[in-house]
């Protein structure tokens, strides 16, 4: 059985050998010199022997230092090139989760960009509607719509953008409808919802009676979906301004009304405490929030105030 004094003491140990400086070692150890200075301690107490000479400025090596160091650095070399292959395979793939408006209308024309910037990252992709447990399934970053980031606990949350939502459909159809100039048009037009109460919070934001509202009869669980409906002309949908920036750019979809209604929902980045020092990580956030920044200039709708 292996007689080794607590890893954390000898990890200590090998900093401050290599810096003959505690300080030095607590800056790069991400500790206080105190502590550094009590794990030195506990470790020649437990070895029944001294390993630094302290000085007024400096420390110097025992002759039990001198002989004990190399081999304690020699060692974390090995470590650190048994775990580097699993690191290795751990930085190449990023996994991703995300829902399937979100991904298909806003992340996926931007990937790209991502990937250019880092070729050594593979992006795996998965759109799902599902609250996903990152515990169990292994994802490395989810985008994920919610009130209070406050209820994931041990999860890191940076906000993206209120989810906003305001009718839209294809100019063809507003011609149809002979013009649409006013709210009230819409309470007897052809629409579609992902969640029927989103019409009578528009309805009232809008200033329109909604108690003459009926629910629409059509219902589908992703915006993408009711977007190519509105974008053939087949309706009227509620939709979220800042996945559809293309589509309004290029008139593919209109906004017959300026007003947007909000439920208090928002979407945030998230990812487990554990991974927040992950290059893959980092990488991807930066970037997701640059690209959100770069977005935020041009909007006029309050999307990316935070709540």
């Amino acid at each position: 059985m292996r007689q080794i004094p607590p890893l954390a003491a000898v990890r200590v140990f090998e900093a401050a050998a290599r810096h003959l400086n505690f300080t030095a070692a607590a800056h790069e150890l991400g500790m206080t010199q105190a502590a550094v200075s009590y794990q030195i301690r506990m470790l020649e107490e437990r070895l029944g022997t001294s390993l630094f000479t302290r000085g007024k400025r400096r420390v110097t090596l025992t002759e039990a230092g001198r002989q004990a160091a190399p081999l304690v650095s020699e060692a974390f070399d090995t470590l650190d090139q048994a775990f580097g292959f699993a690191r290795a395979e751990t930085d190449q793939v990023l996994s991703l989760t995300a829902m399937v408006s979100f991904a298909s209308a806003w992340l996926a024309p931007r990937l790209g960009r991502f990937q250019l910037a880092h070729p050594d990252v593979a992006l795996r992709l998965e759109t799902s509607n599902f609250v996903q447990d990152f515990a169990k399934s292994g994802f490395d970053l989810g985008i994920r719509t919610g009130r209070d980031p406050a209820k994931w606990p041990g999860m890191v949350c940076h906000f993206l953008h209120r989810v906003h939502f305001t009718p839209m459909c294809s100019p063809d159809f507003a011609r149809r409808m002979g013009g649409l100039t006013d709210p009230a048009q819409l309470l007897t037009a052809p629409r579609l919802a992902s969640d029927a109460d989103w019409w009578d919070l528009w309805f009232k934001a809008a200033g329109v009676p909604v108690a003459t509202s009926m629910a629409p009869a059509t219902r589908f669980d992703a915006q993408n979906l009711e977007a190519q409906l509105v974008m053939a002309g087949q309706g009227v949908t509620l939709l979220t301004p800042t996945f559809w920036t293309a589509e309004l750019a290029d008139g593919r979809l209109i906004r017959p009304f300026e007003t947007v209604a909000f439920d208090g929902v928002c979407m945030w980045l998230v990812y487990p405490e554990p991974k927040r020092r992950l290059r893959k990580v980092r990488l991807f956030r930066d970037w997701l929030l640059e690209e959100y920044a770069i977005h935020a200039r041009t909007d006029t709708t309050g999307a990316f105030v935070a709540p």
